[in-house]
């Protein structure tokens, strides 16, 4: 624990301006972010008597061995330049909201040539109309099964449309009437891409124009005695008119607006958002966040606000954002977010009417989402605290394992060996951190010596660091990147754990001691009986099973199993699809395509000579040569046989693509894992793979 006089700047070294700030611990980490219209003022509260600080303050300044700043021109670029901080350092004591799940969108892909309808999750994508957050998938769903009766837009993914494209034949949405089949040219990109127009003005609230257009052609309809298609252009009104029954109209003048409700304890807040467009609600999302910070209403709203709209530009920031509290420094939020939106935004506090009773109703679901974060106890600070302290008691520890790294090996049958390094910081997950190894020391199946490669390395890279920029020599520290963020192994953790149990736990410690580290925990949680071995003992520490300790080392060992197993199926599913033209120095994807499309498959290229490769645009006569060589040293993959039948079928080569991918392979592999499906049970297969 620092002494914050220790660090504390010269006065009047602080400039009196507006500024950011940063406080960094020990290990040149970030761990906190500030903000200031007077650097000087606010600085200055960090470094009185201690027992005038909030508790959470006090945490932070004893932690913290170093404070830096920098002076910006105005209040407008401080918040920007805080946001982009935050993001970038994730310092651990910053007010962080934490989605309780990824919420899912109703997107349209307007930047591809024949815009499609579908559900994402996760970061938005450029070009992409999004609408929502939803609640459920399902209510996504349901609404766009309405809507494809008057707007038949593509909703079938890209391998569907191309095999559709090469049969002449549209799926069963083309023949219900359910998609326009722009598959088969039944109508034009133009036409199509203008009916997902519709679609977007139809979703962002532009209903009532859709509602009288279709009601006067079904009246036209009627007057001709074209009755059938008057039934149906009266049901395509019935599905729209469905479709708005799900979304109530709570504004009655339209408004465009985000409504933002907090509910709040002394260490927890609840935020839900409600989008209202149109006068309807079009989606709604909620975060919960430990108040690691002595922050007010407005801080929270503030930051609420920077979660919210950092990333989103135009449109997707609302005219109107009305929230419970204003942050402390209004104009200042209110330019950001016009900058944002490209015109104001009025951010304002709802006084009466209609928006006043809504803005309670988003109260009250604020209210109900605190409660139920609350009975989630993986995510209970106290319930953490409680968990570090029963593995430090456990390990006889100095103090509780506020970093814990946690290492696994995975292979098949000794194939793809790879190991997983996951970072657990006061008790939750840090991904950022997270670290993949290919095991280089010697090949085939051996997790004990797979083990210790991989503690040599990373704390190998650990000392490297520190030395190289003289930390342990004269005391000096700086070990961050030229952009100031953290290096990917200078932070040392407090508690390694291993996935395995004796023979394991003795390969990380000898790594360590050969390295001269001696500060450092290990530990190995064995999956048979769930028991925790330490170094240099016969037996085992066996945690109570209700123990908040063993459950956190359970999620960290269960994470690190996760995280290997992906990372070695994906490097097994890419070494199925390896192509003989991947070695051919400076040829992409896009050349290797069209060779394929010019000679129809890999066994014709083979036996092509240097003049007839050189006919293909963009292949010169000295990546010919390169090609030919490539092709000639390769082996050739064995034939193919039906697994059901026996039968021996076509060269493998015949069918492969230009990623070598063939549809021989497509049959022996599960999506995107790339685990075998032809060969034995799935119990055999769980069994064989590590």
């Amino acid at each position: 624990m620092a002494d914050p006089s220790s660090y504390r700047p010269k006065p009047g070294q602080i400039p009196d301006s507006p500024g950011v700030y940063k406080f960094r611990d020990e290990h040149r980490r970030v761990i906190y972010v500030g903000k200031a219209k007077s650097l000087r003022q606010r600085l200055a509260s960090y470094f009185q008597d201690l027992s005038g600080l909030h508790p959470r303050t006090r945490t932070m300044v004893t932690t913290a061995a170093s404070v830096e700043w920098t002076v910006v021109s105005t209040e407008v670029e401080a918040l920007q330049l805080e946001y982009s901080w935050i993001k970038e350092f994730d310092p651990r004591f910053n007010v962080k909201y934490r989605d309780d799940k990824s919420y899912p969108y109703l997107a349209v892909t307007m930047n591809e040539q024949f815009p499609r309808v579908q559900v994402m999750r996760g970061q938005k994508k450029k070009g992409v109309r999004y609408f929502g957050p939803y609640g459920h998938a399902w209510a996504i769903r349901d609404t766009v099964d309405l809507l494809l009766r008057v707007f038949p837009v593509r909703t079938c993914s890209a391998g569907v449309f191309k095999n559709a494209a090469r049969t002449g034949r549209p799926c069963l949405l083309g023949y219900i009437g359910k998609c326009s089949a722009p598959c088969v040219e039944r109508v034009s990109p133009e036409e199509h891409r203008e009916l997902a127009e519709e679609f977007c003005d139809f979703m962002a609230g532009r209903t009532g124009t859709y509602i009288r257009r279709l009601e006067s052609r079904m009246t036209d309809a009627a007057e001709e005695m074209e009755y059938e298609r008057a039934a149906r252009l009266r049901d395509d009104i019935e599905a729209l008119k469905k479709a708005m029954e799900k979304s109530a109209v709570v504004l009655a003048d339209a408004t465009d607006a985000d409504l933002i409700a907090l509910a709040e304890d002394e260490l927890e807040a609840a935020v839900q958002i409600f989008h209202v467009r149109g006068g309807r609600v079009r989606g709604q999302r909620g975060w919960v966040t430990d108040k690691v910070e002595a922050v007010t209403t407005g801080d929270l709203v503030e930051h609420a606000l920077q979660q919210l709209y950092g990333e989103e530009t135009g449109d997707s920031v609302p005219k109107e954002v009305l929230v419970p509290a204003l942050p402390e420094l209004v104009e200042p939020v209110q330019e950001w977010l016009a900058e944002r939106r490209g015109s104001n935004v009025s951010l304002r506090i709802p006084q009466r009417g209609d928006k006043k009773a809504l803005m309670e109703t988003v109260q009250r679901n604020a209210l109900q989402a605190l409660g139920l974060h609350k009975t989630k106890r993986a995510s209970d600070l106290t319930t953490r605290s409680r968990a570090l302290e029963e593995i430090a008691e456990a390990l006889d520890l100095d103090s509780a394992p506020l970093r814990i790294e946690c290492y696994d090996i995975s292979h098949l049958q000794g194939d793809d060996v790879v190991a997983s390094m996951v970072v657990f910081e006061d008790g939750l997950a840090r991904k950022s951190e997270y670290r993949r190894f290919q095991i280089k020391g010697f090949e085939g199946q051996d997790d004990v010596r797979s083990m210790h490669e991989v503690i040599t390395r990373r704390f190998r890279r650990y000392i490297a660091e520190k030395e190289k920029t003289g930390e342990w020599a004269d005391g000096e520290t700086g070990l961050t990147e030229e952009d100031g963020r953290p290096k990917r192994f200078a932070y040392p953790p407090q508690l390694v754990v291993v996935d395995g149990g004796q023979p394991q736990v003795a390969a990380a410690k000898r790594a360590l001691d050969e390295l001269g580290i001696d500060d450092i925990a290990v530990c190995g949680l064995a999956k048979r009986l769930e028991e925790v071995w330490v170094p240099g003992e016969d037996d085992p520490v066996v945690l109570p099973r209700t123990s908040e300790g063993l459950y956190l080392l359970q999620r960290v060992r269960d994470e690190a199993h996760r995280f290997a197993i992906t990372y070695q199926r994906a490097k097994r599913a890419r070494r199925f699809r390896a192509s003989p033209l991947d070695d051919v120095p400076g040829l992409g994807e896009t050349r290797k395509q069209a060779l394929i499309k010019h000679f129809g498959s890999v066994k014709k290229l083979r036996s092509a000579t240097i003049d007839q490769i050189c006919e293909v645009p963009g292949i010169g006569r000295k990546t010919a040569e390169a090609i030919t060589v490539a092709l000639a040293q390769a082996v050739p993959a064995a034939p193919a046989v039906n697994t059901a039948t026996g039968e021996i079928m076509e060269d493998r080569e015949d069918t492969a693509d230009a990623t070598g991918t063939t549809d021989a392979e497509s049959e022996t592999t599960a999506g995107s894992t790339g685990e075998p499906v032809s060969a034995g049970s799935s119990d055999e297969r769980r069994g064989q793979e590590r």
